[in-house]
């Protein structure tokens, strides 16, 4: 049995309502901002990026692991917001759970899914014996232009998943990939803010490889929507995570307790992440949970995911949605200040 042994999350106090964008950009925004489904988003503090949110995250799966952080034999860390272009996120992590300096390590870009795929290297590295336990995070302080659309969705948060094959609280039965090369999302190297296909991130490349994905694995595993208590499904925005879920015939109560996206904004490699951890938070043993990301460029990572016994016993708290109603309202001078969108010369 290879699964989650622990879990942990992180997300910044501040928040900026979408109205208060739009407020900013005039009759157009107003149109934006209601077309993605999103009311507010968190906004990093100053002093917060990607290391620091995975160290949270990090510390808290391990406060609740209850296990030897040394025995730890691997951490990934899956961001597009990496501080350092050259110079790892994953050591700084483990530095700072202050474990020995026996582990793997690597830092994991597939856009919005890199923290899922930290996930599959942390299963076959425990399946294969080379480690005991690993450590898959999901972080991210996302991007967007002034003005862009992005700039009403794009987020920061993360989470941290250790997973090991003893007390495990959720067994993840399968997972299976399916990657194309699909240029919908990209920034290139030197650029502040990433560009977008608009429309072509849709149909081709959102709708296309999370349905597939989904589809394919439970088709593998003679199950259909019905056999599933929640579905989680990457939220790039308020709308697409619901229009996938129907099409794929999952009910609006199973995917509603990981539906995040609304309240926090889409938070990248920590997106449908963070809407697994809300679903972990209230899951009882003999649950089934659909997990189903997406990375622009593109993929999709899907797991099947059933709840043992050992949840009962679990440390759950504090829960994502008691992170997510503790919030600190910005107006749009302080988060153009926090998010460096005003820059000298």
């Amino acid at each position: 049995m290879v699964g989650i042994v622990s879990y942990g999350t992180y997300i910044p106090k501040f928040r900026i309502k979408a109205e208060e964008i739009a407020r900013i950009w005039g009759e157009n925004a107003e149109a934006i901002k209601n077309g993605l489904g999103v009311f507010e988003k968190s906004v990093p503090d100053i002093d917060e990026d990607t290391v620091t949110i995975s160290v949270e995250c990090a510390r808290e799966a391990v406060r609740r692991a209850k296990i030897d952080k040394n025995e730890i034999g691997a951490i990934f860390v899956g961001s597009e917001s990496h501080p350092y272009a050259v110079k790892p996120t994953a050591t700084i992590v483990g530095e700072a759970l202050a474990i020995n300096s026996f582990f793997h390590s690597a830092d994991l870009e597939f856009a919005c899914k890199a923290g899922s795929a930290g996930i599959q290297n942390c299963m076959a590295m425990v399946e294969s014996g080379m480690i005991r336990y690993g450590l898959a995070i999901g972080a991210d302080t996302s991007q967007g232009a002034p003005g862009d659309p992005l700039e009403y969705s794009a987020a920061a948060g993360g989470a941290g998943f250790i997973i090991g094959n003893e007390n495990v609280i959720a067994e993840i039965k399968d997972t299976l990939s399916f990657t194309t090369d699909t240029p919908d999302f990209w920034r290139r190297e030197g650029q502040p803010y990433p560009s977008h296909g608009g429309r072509f991130t849709g149909e081709p490349a959102y709708f296309r490889h999370v349905s597939t994905a989904a589809k394919t694995i439970m088709e593998r595993n003679s199950l259909t929507p019905e056999d599933f208590t929640y579905a989680v499904f990457h939220m790039p925005n308020g709308k697409f995570p619901v229009r996938v879920a129907r099409m794929l015939g999952f009910s609006s109560k199973q995917i509603e307790q990981g539906l995040v996206v609304r309240y926090i904004g889409n938070t990248y490699s920590g997106s449908s992440l963070l809407g697994f951890a809300a679903v972990l938070d209230v899951a009882k043993p003999g649950d089934r949970i659909l997990l189903t990301s997406f990375g622009s460029g593109a993929g999709s990572d899907a797991f099947i995911v059933e709840i043992t016994e050992n949840i009962e016993s679990f440390e759950r708290t504090p829960k994502v949605w008691e992170k997510i109603e503790r919030k600190v309202y910005i107006d749009y001078g302080m988060y153009a200040k926090l998010r460096r969108k005003i820059r000298m010369g």
